[in-house]
């Protein structure tokens, strides 16, 4: 299978790095920069194009990883579907193009494939299968915040999308975390939110927000979410009178209290945790890895259904708007 990626910054090389795992798959680039083609070619062995039509004229390309910045996105994915191409966007954060490009792959009769990393961690997976099989309703206290400029250490965090009111750095962590969230624990009945800026960062929107969730399981959740945090936090308590987990984000923090021996034990997982310098701690690339190995998998067979899509997406992004409003 011959597939392009594009956009050719961190989260492009990331994802041509997971594809070179299929030794079945032909990786191609696109990007408008030069350089970043120039940069991928040595780095990785692989022919860049600065076009979709491009790359489409000379290779007979079947498929398309898009990894540029969000408010890209619609465009490029009606693009990729008007060359017959099978999709996969990394996360939108906005509405932009939905209804359109949903109808448009559906005429086309190919996959449109949306990353949703936290639902293939085993760790997230897992306190849904837990909170699934609970028999009791459960609340949860989830925490999640980095500072804005150590998100990319290399670059300005007014030269990317999280600097852009509309693709900021809390409605991500929200747009990140709330799939995983609402598979847990249910669709969301109700929000109520408290924002605020609290820093002197260069941006214009709220730095932090304390969000209380109603789902309609009956289950209750206190979510803040914020780029405030000096020490990079991601910490989750979800508690019931029959189950009681704790997460700090990474691969080997996931704990149950058992009721019985009011003893906590550690879940461990058989995969070792793979990480990249320069990304925080509970980053791992592991998920990364499943997300793109779900997405040929649909391509090869039509009747898998992946843990996230554009419908789900679309809903979860109307609260997310409520929260910001």
């Amino acid at each position: 299978m011959k597939v392009i990626v594009i956009g050719l910054g961190s989260m492009g090389k990331r994802r041509i790095r997971l594809l070179s795992e299929h030794k079945d798959v032909e990786i191609y680039g696109i990007d408008t920069q030069e350089q970043r083609c120039k940069e991928v070619e040595d780095k990785f062995g692989i022919k860049c194009f600065a076009s979709i039509d491009e790359a489409c004229k000379v290779e007979p390309v079947e498929a398309a990883i898009i990894s540029t910045s969000p408010l890209s996105h619609a465009a490029i994915i009606k693009d990729c579907l008007n060359h017959n191409l099978h999709v996969f966007t990394e996360i939108n954060l906005v509405q932009d193009g939905y209804d359109e490009n949903i109808a448009l792959a559906k005429k086309k009769g190919k996959v449109l494939f949306l990353s949703s990393t936290f639902l293939y961690r085993k760790e997230t997976q897992t306190i849904i299968e837990k909170v699934h099989e609970a028999k009791c309703p459960v609340n949860y206290i989830y925490h999640v915040g980095q500072y804005l400029p150590d998100w990319h250490p290399w670059e300005s965090y007014n030269n990317y999308f999280i600097g852009n009111p509309r693709t900021n750095g809390c409605r991500e962590i929200m747009a990140i975390d709330l799939p995983w969230i609402v598979t847990a624990f249910g669709p969301i009945k109700k929000v109520c939110a408290m924002k605020s800026k609290n820093t002197q960062l260069n941006i214009d929107y709220d730095d932090n927000y304390l969000i209380m969730l109603e789902h309609e399981t009956g289950a209750k959740g206190v979510f803040a979410v914020d780029v405030v945090a000096r020490k990079p936090y991601r910490h989750i308590d979800v508690y019931g009178e029959e189950l009681q987990l704790s997460w700090n984000g990474t691969a080997d923090s996931l704990n149950e209290y058992h009721i019985e021996t009011k003893k906590e034990e550690n879940i461990t997982f058989d995969d070792a945790s793979e990480h990249v310098d320069g990304y925080a701690a509970f980053i791992t690339e592991n998920p990364y890895r499943e997300e793109i190995n779900a997405y040929l998998k649909q391509i090869a067979d039509s009747n898998y259904k992946p843990a996230w899509n554009f419908e789900k997406d679309k809903v979860l992004l109307d609260w997310i708007d409520v929260i910001e409003k």
